[in-house]
């Protein structure tokens, strides 16, 4: 089988208080992304939100529908986002090829029904990671490339959050129904991201970290910000934040991490920050 998914969810904010380390694992972190010549999804209960990740080596991959969907394609009442972390590949669309290279993205909208993952090497493959949320409107299909995104420098080396943000699926470069997608890479010496914390209660979101060096992690934050929980996380590695949950994390090095959300509305800046002396 080249597609395996699976479901998660929704916990309250009590429940979670409760939960050990393997269940917070369980229910938060999505530990498998990718794998050899198979795509991987997980399909969250928050804001019906789908990650997954897709390793095309041999073979060319399909994106077809899964059972949750009840549709007869995957974007009949979707829309998709793709960044690629890996080399060169293609994703073809109803018989239309778009190359990406690293660090280049696509957006795919409502309505378009083949769509297939390449590498253009399989000695270096491509690594295609994916976001998907529900869609009530087609939009056109667009690719991002480096030069396209919205670049915002923020933190600082004396508290150790020095980093840059990439804006690649927000309202303002592309048009969207409710995805949003960017990239985050902290800067040598520095360990935080979004420091300090923030949540947001009308929207979701998932954190994928990547370019994590070897034998190096992530502390990934979580919780609300009296009762904040923590999980440890490796290359390649994703993680829910509900909408009741705080966003920030720390690493045993420098590393870069693909935020993607969902929910009520498009506007980047909605968040409540939280003070670093009241969170718990």
């Amino acid at each position: 089988m080249l597609i395996n998914y699976e479901t998660r969810y929704a916990s309250s904010p009590d429940a979670v208080k409760q939960y050990s380390t393997t269940q917070l694992r369980n229910e938060f972190l999505i530990d498998r992304l990718f794998e050899s010549d198979k795509l991987n999804l997980v399909y969250s209960h928050y804001d019906r939100f789908i990650t997954g990740g897709v390793l095309p080596i041999s073979n060319s991959i399909a994106l077809e529908t899964i059972h949750p969907l009840k549709a007869s394609y995957f974007l009949e009442r979707r829309e998709l986002g793709i960044i690629n972390i890996g080399d060169a590949g293609s994703i073809t669309v109803d018989g239309t090829e778009y190359v990406l290279n690293h660090r280049e993205a696509l957006y795919i909208g409502q309505g378009n029904k083949k769509i297939v993952f390449s590498s253009k090497s399989s000695k270096t493959p491509a690594r295609f990671y994916l976001n998907s949320t529900p869609a009530h409107k087609a939009y056109p299909i667009k690719k991002i490339g480096t030069d396209d995104v919205e670049v915002i420098e923020l933190g600082s080396p004396e508290t150790a959050n020095a980093r840059t943000l990439r804006k690649y699926i927000v309202n303002s470069v592309v048009d969207v129904c409710q995805l949003q997608m960017g990239m985050t890479t902290i800067k040598p010496g520095s360990s935080w991201n979004t420091m300090p914390a923030h949540g947001h209660d009308r929207r979701m979101e998932v954190y994928f970290y990547f370019e994590v060096p070897e034998g190096q992690a992530v502390c990934h934050f979580m919780g609300q910000p009296q009762e904040t929980r923590h999980l440890w996380m490796q290359n390649n590695q994703a993680v829910i934040s509900p909408p009741w949950s705080i966003h920030c994390g720390s690493g045993t090095s420098n590393y870069s991490f693909i935020w993607g959300m969902a929910g009520e509305n498009l506007d980047y800046g909605d968040m409540d920050v939280c003070k670093i002396k009241d969170l718990k």
